[in-house]
């Protein structure tokens, strides 16, 4: 019988053979058939209005249609984009509630409810701050944008590592209607639809969408001896968009409610899944049983309401007025040592592994309002200037509430409570400039000027902070010949001062600042046959926001570095070499590195083994800690690749098609020391999906995630033990699409 390594890569020949099938008679086609096979225009909104990606001077990649379909399947949350596009990395301490997300290595690794992270989630105009709000599910969505490099001129708070761009479908004026039901292992639950409603010709259009998505749990406790207990989720959510043009006006006005309900498990930590000098999985590590003496849960409630108002003022200038509100609450509780009992209790009364002591911690937030407007002027009169201008203000305010449920003190078991709120205000006033210096050449260039405060109140401790900084882009795009363009941009980002809590001394981080380089071409070759888009870039950051994560304490302390840079390149690439066959592939290089002679940060709790230097103090025997500099930002691997294939075969009625997709996550280092334990060798996942789509508007198929069912840590704990948590395992199933 062959080993699982065989059979490994038997599955992952067999995929490869599929798209090498797919492509030899695809070549074989005569010069009538290959004329049918093209590409069409990707239109996008990055610069708040519409163009077609191939003008526009950033680095971009979309997500939409059938892909977007496929790779969130069998019940993915929003950090299926993970490694799917070049230099993008989602991870989650917190599951599906509070995904991190990382653009060049640019993020934050900081686990807290109000933590500040450097890329932003717009959603539908309205950027998205608080990490609990970033997980709003994909459903019914017209495109994901992925903007690389500071965004802050145009969109958002605080930008410096790019923002992740989600636009819903909007309501048209015909009827339109979809479903999508899916069935897979765990008993999972999928179901997606929308109808799109001419109440009012040509006056009220409505769309309604939602989501359902629920999966049973399949981990069992193997300390309580119950089975099947975590893992499971249940998620909720829906929108309702109502688009008013009253006749005899060129107004509009698009109102959009949006709600989410999600229940099920806290993310699962996973004690001593790691051997003492070796890197990712160790020989601990049971994907189906963990083994908890605490408590497991999760549960999550959002909603929302965004307004769009949209007013020609004069047959060049369009004013654009964006209202945005948001409300969320959440509480979730995990047994954060991994494991069960404690070495203080004796031999035989801890597990699995070494458990030093029980810890045991929950986090809520009770309330969270955030509140936006914005204010937009576009001109465009079809000559060679174009212009927008506007003001954005933002408000949150945030009371969270943290419990600790063990003592680090053995045999003195206790509930420590720290509670907190923090108040947010920003304003900003911005514009942009773009003028035709030839046919060829065009040049841009924008400014945004930002003032941020914060009011911090806890027990003990009231603090205000705040600045205002400007920041900029210029770029220039040249028409070199039909199907080449190339571009430059320069661009300063910033993010504003923060300030953390959880059980220790309050902690604050100045505001940080990324100035970026950037330049690219963007090709259409082959008769359109072939979109082959590169970029290359090299940034620096002062002041680099960081946080030191676990350690001793378990706790959250913020930090600046001096200095800190990366350089990279990111290759996009779409080709339809015949009207049968479709395929994409991505790859992105990013070198990151902390720059300072010395930057102090603490090790593990844990006994790992650190490959920093350590820092001691003047008697030569007090650890300070160790020098970080030269590492590589935590969650940033140097590699990530991807590539889909779709071959589709006519057949009577419809088409029977198979689309496969691969994604390369390389080496990732968790933390910002180093270690060996704490990280992941490089590795691949891939899915596959096949089925016929009928004539008629329904498309039956199956579909695998994780084909190979790779077991891989995605991020650690490093105060108590070698803890660890992991990637999904393999998911199938089958599902069913009907467009009406």
């Amino acid at each position: 019988m062959p080993s699982q390594i065989d059979l490994r890569r038997l599955v992952a020949s067999a995929s490869l053979i599929a798209i090498a099938a797919g492509g030899v008679p695809a070549f074989a086609q005569t010069a009538e058939e290959e004329a049918t096979a093209r590409l069409g225009t990707v239109t996008v909104t990055a610069q708040r209005v519409e163009e077609n990606l191939q003008e526009v001077p950033i680095s971009i990649s979309t997500l939409s249609d059938e892909k977007l379909d496929t790779l969130k399947s069998s019940g993915a949350d929003v950090r299926f984009l993970s490694a799917r596009v070049p230099s993008v990395i989602a991870e989650s301490s917190f599951g599906r509630a509070f995904p991190r997300f990382y653009i060049r290595g640019i993020g934050n690794t900081d686990f807290d409810l109000n933590a500040s992270q450097p890329v932003s989630l717009v959603y539908d105009d309205v950027p998205y701050e608080s990490p609990i709000l970033k997980g709003f599910p994909v459903f019914d969505l017209e495109q994901i944008e992925v903007l690389r490099g500071p965004q802050g001129t145009l969109f958002g708070r605080n930008t410096p590592g790019g923002i992740i761009k989600f636009d819903s479908r909007k309501p048209q004026d015909e009827f339109e209607a979809y479903v999508r039901a899916a069935y897979g292992n765990y008993n999972t639950r999928d179901l997606e639809g929308a109808v799109n409603l001419p109440v009012v010709e040509d006056v009220l259009a409505v769309r309604v969408s939602g989501l359902y998505q629920e999966r049973d749990g399949y981990v069992d406790n193997g300390f309580t001896g119950q089975k099947d207990l975590y893992e499971g989720f249940q998620e909720i959510a829906g929108r309702a968009q109502f688009l008013l043009t009253p006749k005899g006006t060129d107004f509009s006005a698009l109102l959009n409610l949006h709600t989410r309900s999600n229940d099920g498990n806290a993310r699962l930590f996973r004690a001593n899944i790691i051997d003492v000098g070796n890197k990712g999985l160790g020989s601990g590590f049971d994907r189906d049983t963990v083994f908890y003496d605490g408590q497991n849960f999760l549960t999550q409630d959002t909603s929302g309401v965004t307004l769009r108002l949209d007013k020609p003022l004069t047959e060049a200038i369009t004013a654009t007025y964006v209202f945005g509100y948001e409300n969320a609450e959440i509480e979730s509780r995990g047994d954060i040592d991994g494991g069960f009992g404690a070495a203080f209790l004796g031999a035989g009364n801890f597990g699995p592994g070494l458990i030093r002591f029980p810890v045991e911690t929950s986090g809520a937030v009770d309330s969270l309002d955030q509140t936006t407007h914005e204010v937009r002027f576009t001109f465009d009169n079809g000559g060679a200037l174009r212009a927008q201008a506007g003001v954005f203000l933002f408000q949150e305010e945030v009371a969270i509430t943290s419990r600790a449920f063990a003592s680090l003190t053995p045999g003195q078991p206790q509930t420590t409570v720290a509670q907190r709120e923090l108040d947010t205000d920003s304003k900003a006033v911005f514009a942009s400039l773009s003028y035709d210096l030839t046919e060829r050449l065009v040049v841009s260039g924008g400014a945004r000027w930002t003032e941020d405060e914060k009011q911090f109140r806890a027990a003990g401790d009231q603090r205000e902070l705040g600045d205002e900084q400007v920041s900029w882009d210029v770029s220039a795009a040249y028409t070199a010949t039909n199907d080449i363009s190339l571009y430059g941009r320069i661009a300063k980002g910033f993010r504003g001062p923060t300030v953390q809590q959880r059980f220790g001394a309050p902690s604050q981080a100045d505001s940080e600042t990324v100035l970026s380089y950037e330049a690219g071409a963007k090709t259409e070759l082959f008769d359109d046959r072939v979109r082959a888009n590169i970029s290359v870039y090299a940034f620096e950051l002062e002041g680099q926001q960081l946080t030191i994560v676990g350690g001793l304490t378990n706790d959250v302390s913020l930090f600046n570095a001096d200095k800190s840079e990366g350089y990279g390149f990111e290759a996009d690439i779409e080709a339809a070499p015949t009207k049968n066959i479709l395929m994409t592939a991505g790859l992105s290089y990013n070198k990151t590195e902390f720059k300072d002679d010395v930057i102090i940060a603490p090790g593990c709790g844990a006994p790992c083994t650190i490959l920093d230097p350590a820092v001691f103090a003047a008697d030569g025997v007090t650890l300070l800690g160790y020098n970080i500099s030269g590492n590589p930002f935590p969650n940033a691997p140097e590699w990530i690749a991807n590539v889909t294939a779709r071959y589709g075969v006519p057949v009577p009625g419809g088409e029977i098609y198979g689309y496969t997709d691969w994604a390369f996550k390389g080496e990732t280092n968790f933390f910002l020391y180093d270690s060996i334990e704490f990280g992941q060798e490089g590795y691949w996942e891939g899915g596959l999906k096949a089925g016929f789509k009928s004539d008629r508007g329904y498309d039956a198929s199956v579909f695998v995630r994780n084909i190979l069912d790779e077991e891989a840590l995605e991020g650690g704990i490093d105060f108590n033990n070698l803890t660890g948590f992991v990637n999904e395992p393999r998911t199938y199933g089958i599902q069913l699409r009907w467009d009406f």
